[in-house]
């Protein structure tokens, strides 16, 4: 089985969050970290705060492209991967992220 980890992580407009990280191991290896404040009822303004990562942690072939409008500001982000090994510990890594925001977010829905 994979330790999870629980951590502290401050985010780029001052909030903190619980994060949660394990590594995801094939023949390559990803680190996966994802935590949320959960719902708060409302937009950037006032609303929760999500965060996740995905890195490379041993001989993962990824590139990542930030998406920009003509203004220069963030629409997205693309993802390229490339071998086999790459598309199982990335399934891997997005059920671990889906499965820590649902969990960090469950209350508001019971």
């Amino acid at each position: 089985m994979y330790g999870i980890k629980e951590n502290r992580r401050r985010l780029k407009d001052g909030t903190e969050i619980t994060t949660y990280s394990r590594d995801v191991v094939s023949c390559n290896i990803l680190e996966v970290e994802a935590g949320t404040t959960g719902y708060m009822g409302g937009d950037t303004g006032h609303g929760g705060r999500t965060y996740f990562s995905i890195k490379d942690a041993a001989c993962t072939d990824m590139d990542v492209r930030v998406l920009r409008d003509r203004f220069g500001d963030c629409t997205g982000f693309e993802v390229s991967l490339g071998g086999d090994c790459e598309l199982e510990t990335t399934i891997r890594a997005l059920k671990f992220i889906t499965k820590v925001l649902e969990e960090e977010s469950k209350e508001v829905f019971d």
